[in-house]
């Protein structure tokens, strides 16, 4: 089963890797895990200011900031896994990627780093539940 595990590399991004990696969980290594991360893109005029492989450039490295440490955990343990970004808005984005990604599961935190004003659950969990027909496992 292909598993979409969306990464911000807030505190819950954490935990739902700890969680996906242990024992309890019931994930195994014939699983295939995609950690995604989605940057929000610059403004128009900055992005036209800067020019295209500066753009490009700064896009990659914040991925990867975020994508990095996630693939890490998984390779240690030796799960399947692969890695990639998207550049939009993330409650849109994120859900886009599960419906048309070919996922049995998206698996994620329950909360972000922009979650400070959602205390039952975070805008980009709310936006998983109701834009996608695919199951989703939140971690809290």
């Amino acid at each position: 089963m292909k598993i979409l595990l969306p990464v911000d590399g807030s505190p819950f991004t954490q935990k739902m890797l700890e969680y996906v990696v242990s024992a309890t969980a019931p994930f195994n290594k014939e699983h295939e895990f995609v950690v995604m991360t989605v940057v929000t893109p610059l403004l128009p005029q900055a992005a036209g200011m800067l020019g295209k492989e500066a753009v490009d450039d700064y896009y990659r490295e914040t991925a990867d900031k975020v994508l990095q440490p996630a693939l890490k955990v998984l390779q240690d343990k030796g799960y399947k896994h692969s890695g990639g970004f998207k550049i939009g808005y993330v409650s849109e984005a994120l859900p886009e990627e599960a419906t048309e990604g070919g996922y049995g599961l998206v698996v994620m935190g329950s909360h972000g780093h922009g979650a400070l004003g959602n205390l039952v659950l975070g805008s980009v969990a709310n936006a998983m539940l109701s834009k996608t027909k695919i199951p989703v496992l939140l971690i809290r």
